[in-house]
Protein backbone atom coordinates (compact mmCIF):
# COMPACT_ATOMS: atom_id res chain seq x y z
CA UNK A 1 0.00 0.00 0.00
CA UNK A 2 2.91 2.44 0.61
CA UNK A 3 3.91 2.27 -2.80
CA UNK A 4 0.62 2.77 -4.47
CA UNK A 5 0.31 5.63 -1.46
CA UNK A 6 3.70 7.34 -3.06
CA UNK A 7 1.91 7.29 -6.48
CA UNK A 8 -1.09 8.66 -5.54
CA UNK A 9 -0.12 11.09 -3.22
CA UNK A 10 -0.84 14.86 -3.82
CA UNK A 11 1.24 17.63 -3.20
CA UNK A 12 1.18 19.94 -0.86
CA UNK A 13 -0.30 23.05 -0.68
CA UNK A 14 1.50 26.20 -0.31
CA UNK A 15 -0.53 27.35 2.89
CA UNK A 16 0.44 23.97 4.29
CA UNK A 17 4.06 24.44 3.19
CA UNK A 18 4.08 27.98 4.54
CA UNK A 19 2.39 26.94 8.00
CA UNK A 20 4.82 24.30 8.76
CA UNK A 21 7.93 26.71 8.30
CA UNK A 22 6.51 28.84 10.61
CA UNK A 23 5.95 26.61 13.10
CA UNK A 24 9.59 25.74 13.07
CA UNK A 25 10.83 28.96 13.21
CA UNK A 26 8.33 29.64 16.35
CA UNK A 27 9.78 26.53 17.94
CA UNK A 28 13.06 27.59 17.43
CA UNK A 29 12.52 31.38 18.70
CA UNK A 30 11.21 29.45 21.98
CA UNK A 31 14.14 27.52 22.43
CA UNK A 32 16.91 30.02 21.17
CA UNK A 33 15.63 32.27 24.25
CA UNK A 34 17.67 32.52 26.72
CA UNK A 35 15.27 34.32 29.05
CA UNK A 36 11.50 34.67 28.83
CA UNK A 37 10.17 38.23 29.16
CA UNK A 38 8.24 37.44 32.01
CA UNK A 39 10.80 35.96 34.20
CA UNK A 40 11.60 39.55 36.10
CA UNK A 41 7.98 39.99 36.74
CA UNK A 42 7.49 36.70 38.11
CA UNK A 43 10.36 36.68 40.69
CA UNK A 44 8.85 40.49 41.76
CA UNK A 45 5.50 38.33 42.18
CA UNK A 46 7.18 35.78 44.16
CA UNK A 47 9.03 37.76 46.21
CA UNK A 48 6.12 39.80 47.40
CA UNK A 49 4.60 36.45 48.12
CA UNK A 50 7.68 35.63 50.18
CA UNK A 51 7.54 38.83 51.86
CA UNK A 52 4.19 38.92 53.28
CA UNK A 53 5.42 35.55 55.43
CA UNK A 54 9.07 36.01 56.18
CA UNK A 55 11.48 39.66 55.88
CA UNK A 56 14.34 38.97 53.56
CA UNK A 57 16.23 41.17 51.23
CA UNK A 58 15.12 40.98 47.65
CA UNK A 59 19.14 39.85 47.07
CA UNK A 60 18.35 36.63 48.36
CA UNK A 61 15.98 35.66 45.92
CA UNK A 62 16.83 33.54 43.08
CA UNK A 63 14.77 32.71 40.30
CA UNK A 64 16.23 31.15 36.68
CA UNK A 65 15.14 28.84 34.08
CA UNK A 66 16.39 26.24 32.43
CA UNK A 67 16.05 24.89 29.15
CA UNK A 68 16.50 21.02 28.77
CA UNK A 69 16.57 18.51 25.77
CA UNK A 70 13.79 20.55 23.33
CA UNK A 71 10.42 21.26 25.12
CA UNK A 72 11.51 20.81 28.96
CA UNK A 73 11.86 23.42 30.75
CA UNK A 74 12.89 23.45 34.47
CA UNK A 75 12.27 27.04 36.91
CA UNK A 76 14.65 26.88 39.85
CA UNK A 77 13.74 29.38 42.87
CA UNK A 78 16.25 29.84 45.58
CA UNK A 79 15.07 31.71 48.47
CA UNK A 80 17.75 32.55 51.61
CA UNK A 81 15.88 32.77 54.87
CA UNK A 82 17.15 34.88 57.55
CA UNK A 83 18.05 32.14 60.64
CA UNK A 84 15.44 32.50 63.38
CA UNK A 85 15.37 35.07 65.99
CA UNK A 86 16.32 33.20 69.51
CA UNK A 87 14.22 33.74 71.90
CA UNK A 88 15.07 35.28 75.39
Amino acid sequence: MALLDFFLSRKKSTANIAKERLQIIVAERRRSDAEPHYLPQLRKDILEVICKYVQIDPEMVTVQLEQKDGDISILELNVTLPEAEESK
